[in-house]
């Protein structure tokens, strides 16, 4: 009986960089099983490893589940499967499994043209310019991409340390190139075609910023073909939005969570409504479920509970709004106001070095922009001299605000515990605690800061239990834990 051999799913030089894939990808913060790698694997059988974005398309598909994951995805994609090897390479490079297993195969670059990207003066770089103006203008998608190798290679180059070692520098090579000089007349070519002045402006902004991405994108695969992806991993590719450091996140960060915030909110509070149902039984009524038993024989078919007590916790939220937290304390009012349904009460605080309160923004209905903008007006009531002091703000909240704390109230502080080594108020805060049934303080600093320089991290949490609270994931897990 003849015997059929089936086509290898994986050819053997990329079994090890596919593993080495899924392991980069679970450390930037997706979640990727062994089911959904084994998925890929077989995805790619199916359809081969010769096209590069179909590969990527097959992996998107079996490990991406969320599409703000997507941009984290795409990164460590181009570095574990780069397009290009040194200066470029050919497509023919991905024809074949065999050719997969050392890497894509080097193009022999003319002389002239070699030549031409090692110039690096005035006249060379205005040349270069002209073809930037011209790709960019006329939206030549293929003649940017070599463009950006071609100036990365150009003009990015940095020498090393050691003899034959060198690097790139994205940021190097845009400063040399400078696309924001031609914003002007790529603009006005826009017009002269046909295009409205808004639009030729944004159309402008936003080709020069695909092409710093692209420059961006190759410098950070040549550093990867010396010194490996993992190391460039570790250093360059950020975590998906959701696992984003609250302190690192840039504008356009902070733009995309607060879009991802009420749908977060949104799923959170469905699955804390199916768990509240779930457990709105009592314990068992062992007399009840007897005599029901009676009609059956003795046999309990049906199970009766004594009814549970309803209760819903009262939430106080102080915040720390100083520059250095602020964007974590918006953060966090917002989630809680849009669970606000799941407690009794809701009432909210910031401080910096004097108490304000601000419940009155969480209305029901408010819009989140309008939200946003009176949280960030009424900073100001919050601070008599403008530099964060704990011990004040506990003590002026305790003399002030003492009637928003009972027996049914759950505190809830955020801030980072920097009190620019003024005094703690640790008594006030004891005296806070004992007039709470919970309370917890969430700090947006690594755990490994705490107690670094002004930090009282250690000094507070004896007091209130202090969780480490960076991201967005973490800050739903707490919410999610104490509802």
């Amino acid at each position: 009986m003849p015997r059929f051999r089936s086509r290898p799913p994986v050819p053997p030089g990329l079994l090890d960089r596919h593993l080495e894939f899924l392991a980069a990808l679970r450390k930037a913060g997706l979640s990727v099983s062994l089911a959904e790698g084994l998925d890929a694997v077989a995805g790619l059988g199916r359809v081969g490893w010769g096209e590069r974005e179909t590969v990527r398309a097959v992996y998107a598909a079996t490990l991406v589940k969320r599409h703000d994951h997507r941009t984290t995805f795409d990164t460590v994609f181009d570095l574990w499967f780069p397009a290009l090897v040194g200066d470029g390479v050919g497509d023919e490079g991905l024809d074949h499994p065999d050719h997969l297993d050392h890497g894509p195969d080097r193009i022999d670059l003319d002389q002239q043209a070699l030549h031409r990207r090692r110039q690096d003066g005035p006249e060379a770089l205005a040349e270069y310019q002209s073809r930037l103006e011209a790709a960019l203008a006329a939206a030549d998608d293929p003649e940017l991409g070599r463009l950006a190798v071609e100036g990365t290679a150009r003009f990015g180059a940095m020498p090393g340390r050691g003899e034959g070692m060198s690097s790139w520098s994205a940021h190097q090579a845009m400063n040399r190139i400078r696309p924001g000089e031609l914003a002007d007349r790529i603009a006005a070519a826009l017009v002269a075609a046909g295009e409205d002045t808004e639009r030729a402006e944004t159309l402008t902004a936003s080709r020069i910023a695909d092409f710093t991405r692209r420059v961006e994108d190759d410098a950070r695969r040549r550093i990867a073909e010396q010194k490996g992806p993992e190391h460039v991993a570790d250093v360059t590719v950020r975590p998906s939005i959701d696992r984003l450091d609250f302190l690192a996140a840039r504008r356009t960060d902070l733009d995309e969570m607060r879009r991802l915030l009420y749908p977060l909110s949104r799923r959170l509070a469905t699955r804390l409504a199916q768990e509240q149902h779930a457990r709105r039984r009592g314990p068992l009524d062992f007399r009840r479920t007897v005599r029901a038993s009676l009609s059956t024989g003795g046999v309990p078919l049906t199970t009766h509970h004594r009814p549970r007590r309803p209760h819903r916790t009262e939430l106080v939220v102080l915040c720390d709004v100083s520059g250095s937290v602020a964007h974590f304390a918006s953060f966090t009012l917002l989630l809680v106001h849009a669970l606000r349904e799941q407690f009794s009460k809701v009432r909210a605080f910031t401080f910096i070095d004097h108490v304000h309160e601000v419940t009155d923004h969480f209305r029901p209905g408010r819009d989140i922009v309008e939200t946003m903008e009176e949280l960030s007006a009424s900073t100001a009531h919050a601070a008599l001299w403008g530099r964060t002091n704990y011990g004040r703000a506990f003590t002026k909240f305790a003399e002030l605000h003492a009637d928003a704390l009972g027996p049914r109230t759950s505190l809830l502080i955020l801030g980072d515990a920097r009190s620019n080594w003024s005094d703690l108020g640790l008594d006030a805060l004891t005296t806070i605690k004992a007039q709470t049934r919970h309370a917890w303080w969430l700090n947006p600093e690594a755990r490994r800061n705490w107690d670094t320089g002004d930090s009282a991290a250690t000094a507070y949490g004896e007091v209130v239990p202090m969780v480490e609270c960076r991201n967005l994931t973490q800050l739903t897990d707490f919410v999610h834990d104490i509802v």
